[in-house]
């Protein structure tokens, strides 16, 4: 898998894919090229990071944006949408449904803690962004053409968040997989189990990232370097021990608050108090058991 540096521009990374790597948050922004222009894959963190992407697909030479796609809601993918939509005169953005959903019931809440929190001076830029809405949703799929090349916006299930999108280039055998994967050594490459995650049928939604991959195929996680499909089922392999154990520790009485360390898990616990947490609210109710005294 190619080896690129932080803000150094757009590389090609499979048959007219490219990709751009941001040190802010190790964030990605991808390109695909078509005959009608490029779709932009995610549109980073605020109207100034954006600004600065827009520049990079300018100087790439390529073509014109005539497509947007969120990959789900959170700030480091979306905030850089109106910048996009006034550069190329008001492309389609695509996301989930939920995706838009939740950017618009989170967004305003988030811009106002960035407003009070002055621990980062790049916290401004994130309050003071024009939060631009996706302007079509789709519940499961969608698809869109390029001309000469039809790319593939699938939602495969909860993971990340309840509104996560690929997006798959059949024929450069690359797939977008935004947070759904996480390579990021900045980010200890650990899933991003937040306080919007689903960790108990993340392991089922990767399931079917992976049917949509051949041994070939390249991956572009939201963050990182791109990997190859062995990575991707490596990390479901591990995604799916956190979600075992959720069940088991529950089914076995262990309450929520001791869970962490009661046994072992295969990224730091330090890093799962939300992926525990989230996963015992979503076991069904049969299969939480009190506490044996």
């Amino acid at each position: 898998m190619p080896d690129i540096a932080h803000d150094t521009g757009f590389h090609e990374v499979a048959d007219r894919c490219w990709l751009a790597r941001f040190e802010w948050m190790d964030v990605n922004v991808g390109l695909v090229g078509g005959e009608r222009g490029l779709l932009v894959v995610d549109t980073h963190a605020t109207e100034v990071e954006a600004r600065r992407v827009v520049e990079q697909v300018r100087r790439l030479g390529v073509g014109d944006v005539v497509a947007i796609v969120n990959t789900h809601q959170h700030f480091d993918h979306t905030f850089g949408n109106v910048v996009f939509s006034e550069a190329y005169d008001g492309p389609p953005i695509l996301a989930h449904e939920a995706a838009a959903a939740e950017l618009a019931r989170t967004a305003p809440a988030l811009q106002e803690f960035a407003r009070t929190d002055d621990s980062d001076p790049r916290h401004a830029d994130i309050a003071a962004a024009r939060v631009l809405l996706p302007t079509e949703t789709f519940s499961s799929a969608r698809a869109v053409d390029l001309g000469g090349r039809v790319v593939e916006i699938v939602h495969p299930g909860r993971g990340h968040t309840a509104g996560d999108s690929v997006v798959r280039v059949g024929d450069a055998d690359l797939l977008f997989a935004g947070d759904l994967v996480e390579e990021s050594a900045a980010r200890s490459a650990v899933p991003g189990y937040g306080d919007d995650c689903y960790p108990m049928e993340w392991p089922a939604t990767l399931d079917l990232v992976t049917s949509l991959l051949t041994p070939d195929s390249v991956v572009v996680p939201g963050h990182g370097l791109p990997v190859a499909k062995d990575f991707v089922d490596e990390q479901r392999a591990a995604i799916g021990v956190v979600a075992e154990t959720i069940r088991d520790l529950a089914s076995r009485g262990v309450p929520v608050d001791d869970a962490l360390a009661a046994t072992q898990w295969p990224y730091p616990a330090e890093q799962l108090t939300l992926a525990v947490r989230r996963g015992y609210e979503q076991l069904p109710r049969g299969t939480r058991q009190l506490p044996l005294i």
